[in-house]
């Protein structure tokens, strides 16, 4: 039946439920209609738990932890003997890349329930030094995403090091008093929006002016080892700062930093740092960047006098609440959730890869099992506010009216690289016409509901699905997003109300129109976000709010601008020099000191 239902094209959801059914009969199911295999229960009880530990069941775990106490003089032996023997098992599988990020995961949550289960007989008798090493992890000041932090965290936690995790939006003040407090062995930052690159470079100078000697490890989406090298580093210029790309790299350099090899270490790191610095320098003086002049007189010239701008069906702002979260199912991008945990390769193809495959198709089912709970039972909110306004370009900037007396400036920023082949130095103003023309806006989230039932889980030692919950609110949100931009292009702005793209045309961007987002690559600057809640009411309609560096809560939640024209594609900035600053200074009314804090990216 189901094999029909795929074959005829019956239901959207066919092949995902096609795939769940096939990890049943594989064994890859934990459904309650795969015949389990329990000849392991029959091994003795060290042997249980390591089984247990590398395949991740839980199902035995407080029964064995019993089990094997009565085997020990004292309860912390189990711990310090058959779990972390186990647990070493798991840590080799790993790096021998033959297990995967969302295995140890899972591993990890027995690991927890086992100590939680044995933690009240153990009382006062845990004998202090015998972790690997003490780490204190921060997401940095005014950024609020945690994912990638907390994944790392479980893995450096399933390798025996103390992991004291100070949450999101942590300042600097913070993280140093309780790293002197602790007399942590390595500090870990993590951050994900732009403004958290400068907000790391603030800690290491601070670690500088206070003699700290531990090394400090920097990791985050916009993180990169020439920003480490570059900026970093030489901020703090002990020599202990190192990068770390992902969670599967934070093991190996951990116990390298804690071992006897941390000297040899240390030195390839800035050799290789000082060697980054170089090619950075000779590449900076190998790309040609036109003046600011040059860019504008380059700009992309649209035939305005042909063109009629499409008229939205309202202006002003409309809010959407009790958005039915089945309706964001379908157009969910499922690459980033792969990536997420680090399991690569595109969706769907993933699923039937030779090396990830099996891991693939499992952490999918577990995701579509945790996916129909959350629309079933409601366990988040999904909510949209969007608007419209009559516009027009004022050369490097858009006028919104948001009313007869009240216009509001949009400040973009333009390329500034000089562009082989007769190309335009782009600009999101140059999409607007000079007069009677359109630009929308938008903010959506899926991310109340989030936090609480994550933290239900950790409580519960469940790191495994705290992690899952968010990576799905953090996709059903993007969808969100890409829902309410179909609709904006089929009903509310209706520029194109005979659109028909399937999914995968969505995801490769194949409809008329953008929605660029602040902070991100067409308009990286942070503080225009403010411009447009304000704009949207997007607290008080949205339930979402900003940091003080604009990283929106809660996390999932994604916000942006409309534009219609059909030649609008995206594209990024790139790297800017002190003459545009300038002159978005003086538009923005903003010092360029505080406005290089937001573009230190853009800027050389």
């Amino acid at each position: 039946m189901a094999v029909e239902v795929v074959v005829l094209a019956l239901r959207d959801d066919a092949t995902e439920r096609l795939l769940e059914l096939a990890g049943e009969f594989a064994g890859e199911s934990a459904g309650p209609n795969r015949s389990e295999d329990l000849s392991w229960r029959e091994e003795p009880v060290a042997k249980r738990l390591e089984h247990a530990l590398v395949k991740g069941i839980n199902s035995y775990i407080e029964e064995d932890a019993e089990e094997a106490r009565h085997t020990v003089d004292r309860p912390i032996q189990v711990i310090e003997g058959p779990l972390m023997d186990g647990m070493n098992v798991v840590g080799d599988l790993f790096g021998a890349g033959k297990m995967f990020l969302p295995q140890v995961v899972k591993s990890a949550r027995v690991m927890k329930q086992a100590v939680a289960y044995l933690q009240p007989f153990i009382e006062d008798e845990k004998r202090a030094g015998s972790s690997n090493g003490k780490i204190l992890m921060a997401t940095v000041k005014g950024d609020v995403h945690d994912i990638g932090k907390n994944i790392v965290g479980v893995v450096l936690q399933c390798n025996n090091f103390e992991v004291i995790d100070l949450g999101v939006m942590v300042h600097c003040e913070e993280i140093l008093r309780v790293a002197q407090e602790e007399n942590v062995d390595i500090i870990g930052l993590s951050g994900l929006i732009t403004p958290s690159l400068d907000e790391m470079v603030h800690v290491a100078s601070e670690m500088q002016r206070l003699d700290f000697q531990v090394p400090l490890l920097i990791g985050g989406a916009t993180t990169s080892k020439a920003h480490t090298a570059v900026k970093i580093e030489p901020a703090f210029n002990n020599d202990q700062v190192v990068y770390v790309p992902d969670a599967s790299r934070s093991v190996a350099v951990a116990s390298t930093l804690v071992g006897d090899q941390k000297a040899e270490f240390i030195g390839e790191r800035k050799a290789e740092y000082a060697q980054v610095r170089e090619r950075m320098a000779d590449r900076q003086k190998a790309v040609k960047r036109l003046s600011y002049e040059q860019a504008l007189a380059n700009r992309q010239k649209l035939d305005w006098d042909g063109y009629t701008p499409p008229k939205p069906t309202f202006t002003g702002i409309r809010v959407f609440e009790e958005i039915e979260l089945a309706s964001l199912v379908d157009t969910i991008d499922w690459t980033p959730f792969f990536i997420t945990w680090e399991v690569a390769g595109k969706y769907p193809r993933v699923l039937d890869d030779k090396i990830v495959g099996a891991q693939a198709r499992e952490l999918f089912a577990d995701a579509q099992r945790m996916l129909e709970r959350i629309v079933e039972e409601k366990w988040l909110d999904a909510k949209a506010v969007l608007g419209f306004w009559p516009a027009h370009s004022d050369g490097e900037d858009i006028h919104l009216n948001t009313d007869e007396h009240t216009s509001v400036a949009l400040h973009h920023l333009r390329q500034q690289g000089d562009k082989p082949n007769g190309q335009a130095n782009l600009s999101l103003s140059d999409l607007v016409a000079p007069a009677h023309d359109y630009v929308g806006g938008f903010c959506v989230t899926t991310g109340h509901g989030v936090e609480e039932r994550a933290a239900a889980f950790e409580a519960a030692n469940d790191d495994y699905n705290s992690i899952m919950l968010k990576a799905l609110a953090d996709r059903m949100a993007e969808s969100l997003a890409e829902l309410m931009h179909r609709r904006v292009r089929r009903e509310f702005w209706a520029y194109d109300p005979e659109e028909s793209l399937d999914n995968e045309a969505l995801i490769k961007e194949r409809y008329r129109g953008i929605r660029p987002a602040p902070g991100y690559p067409a308009c990286p600057e942070h503080t225009e976000k403010r411009t447009l809640f304000d704009l949207l009411g997007a607290e008080k309609n949205c339930d979402v709010h900003l940091s003080e560096s604009f990283a929106m809560s809660p996390a999932a939640s994604v916000s942006g601008w409309y534009f219609s024209h059909p030649e609008a594609r995206y594209f990024g900035v790139g790297k800017i020099g002190e003459d545009q600053l300038e002159s978005l200074a003086v538009r923005k009314q903003m010092p360029v000191d505080e406005l290089r804090r937001w573009l230190a990216p853009n800027m050389d």
